[in-house]
């Protein structure tokens, strides 16, 4: 059994025998000797980037059926073109603020817009998401027995005073801040999802993401990788913010996908962070992006965001050690086959 400890080590342990209550048990067909069902999966926000890819995993086994609920705020009907029709998935216009009554297995909470642009043009509607939405989830979790993970961010670290961020880090957020609508969303979200786990006995997984890219990115989305691409490819200067020097840890998005499916498979609750620990400043992934896409833009420095972290590297130990699992795709290979998909939406051909 997991201590108390006080510098919050107890919080990235298996829980379960904290729990007061068993977990719920799900719909007796799961015990069926002569009924064999397929797994039924939900994906908020499964229109999304992230959310899509991991959409195309999980629809590649066959004793999946796939339900996701959208409400397309960011996500795209494009980024699921190839399943709408398929029998063994659903696709659910539906907003995570309100109630949803569904029969399902699993489910994998990404619902929230993750990008600056996005979540600052309604941070009222972004702290809903994430406070009433996984309100609403676990609630579901609890009716049905599901087994529900949230997709957390490594922006409950803040402005970090710790490099790299191990999960037992407490994290040094702004609460009034431009950003706070997300860094303290995602922070209780954490909380309902332990405190519904003790409570409840609801099979809980937190992730803890960080920066992740490739395909199916929203081109405007304000993120720095997307910009620089986008930028690139229309032949406008890289906009870096000042001082350049800040740091980030890019994680290819399969990467990523995969360390979700191994954190829903696997024993622990988490929080785990996932991420890649390579670490580069500002500066040097716009100078990459320039080599690899198009040596003839300039570099323009910028004014700063309120509250933009100084450097962000996640400390992977426990996803080492408890999921097996670490990030495989280096950036500079996951940078070109990005490039190709932004090339495609964006109509800019490659030049001989």
């Amino acid at each position: 059994m997991a201590t108390n400890s006080s510098n919050g080590e107890h919080r990235t342990t298996t829980t379960t025998t904290q729990a007061t209550k068993p977990p719920p048990l799900p719909s007796p067909l799961r015990f069926s000797k002569f009924f064999q069902p397929n797994m039924r999966i939900l994906v908020t926000g499964g229109a999304g980037f992230i959310g899509s890819h991991l959409v195309d995993r999980l629809m590649q086994n066959e004793k999946n059926e796939v339900v996701v609920a959208d409400n397309f705020f960011t996500g795209s009907k494009d980024n699921l073109r190839k399943w709408i029709g398929h029998p063994r998935f659903e696709l659910i216009r539906h907003d995570v603020t309100e109630q949803l009554f569904i029969e399902v297995d699993q489910i994998y909470h990404l619902a929230c817009p993750a990008s600056p642009i996005f979540y600052k043009y309604n941070p009222v509607k972004t702290i809903k998401t994430n406070v009433i939405g996984t309100l609403n989830m676990l609630g579901l979790a609890k009716r049905v027995g599901a087994r529900i993970l949230l997709t957390s961010t490594s922006e409950v670290y803040g402005d970090p005073l710790v490099h790299p961020q191990p999960e037992s880090y407490w994290g040094n957020v702004n609460p009034i801040g431009v950003r706070s609508c997300y860094d303290e969303g995602k922070r209780v979200a954490e909380t309902l999802m332990f405190d519904y786990h003790r409570q409840h006995g609801i099979e809980i997984r937190i992730a803890r993401i960080f920066n992740t890219y490739g395909p199916r990115m929203n081109i405007d989305d304000g993120r720095v990788v997307s910009n620089f691409i986008a930028q690139a490819l229309r032949g406008e200067p890289l906009t870096v913010q000042v001082p350049g020097t800040q740091t980030r840890s890019f994680c290819y998005v399969s990467d990523m996908v995969d360390g979700l499916i191994r954190l829903m498979e696997g024993e622990n609750t988490g929080p785990i962070n996932l991420g890649n620990p390579g670490e580069f400043t500002m500066i040097e992934l716009a100078e990459t992006v320039k080599e690899l896409i198009n040596p003839s833009v300039e570099i323009k420095m910028v004014e700063n965001t309120p509250d933009d972290p100084r450097q962000r590297k996640p400390d992977i130990t426990k996803a080492k050690e408890l999921l097996g699992w670490e990030p495989k795709i280096k950036l500079r290979d996951g940078l070109p086959l990005m490039e190709e998909d932004f090339r495609l939406r964006l109509g800019v051909a490659k030049k001989n």
